[in-house]
């Protein structure tokens, strides 16, 4: 009987069960292929090395940063006057924090309008700082929590002038 199903089979008919696998496992590498491509081609676009290939307006890539560098004008930094407030402890005994920052402004242009809304600078900055916790301030996280809330906040105030940054050259908690 062995010998009777090995004449029903035809030569070069592979069972069904073989033939499925050889197809998903040739779908699995395409698929792979096409991932393996698409993800360096992302990661090619997203790092701006194909910033002088595909001839990008952003100025980011190797071709256009020289002439982008060459154009942009030096920052300006302003400085603040100190600021000391008492934070919210919450507690009977006070700690405080000293700030010292430093704008950042795209021209010379915007120092006049700065020092036109001063006053209002510093008392946006004193309003937020005195409701800070201890806990608000801890860590380069919240360092950087606190630099995006004051440049908002300077930003609202000094408008039109453009201030790009909040530097701080001190802080201290005591």
């Amino acid at each position: 009987m062995a010998a009777k199903d090995d004449k029903d089979d035809k030569p070069g008919q592979k069972p069904p069960a073989a033939a499925k696998g050889g197809k998903k496992k040739l779908l699995m590498l395409a698929g792979s292929g096409i991932l393996l491509v698409a993800g360096s081609l992302g990661g090619l676009f997203f790092t701006g090395m194909l910033d002088g290939v595909l001839g990008s307006a952003t100025g980011n890539g190797a071709a256009g940063s020289e002439t982008a560098e060459a154009t942009r004008p030096d920052p300006v930094f302003y400085e603040l006057p100190d600021i000391v407030v008492s934070l919210n402890t919450g507690e009977r005994k006070s700690r405080f924090l000293k700030v010292r920052v430093n704008l950042e402004l795209n021209t010379m242009e915007d120092v006049p309008q700065i020092e036109r809304v001063m006053p209002r600078i510093m008392d946006h900055f004193q309003v937020y700082l005195r409701e800070l916790r201890l806990e608000d301030i801890n860590g380069s996280a919240g360092t950087f929590r606190l630099r995006e809330e004051l440049l908002k906040r300077v930003s609202a105030s000094a408008s039109p002038a453009q201030v790009t940054d909040v530097l701080f050259v001190e802080m201290i908690t005591q």
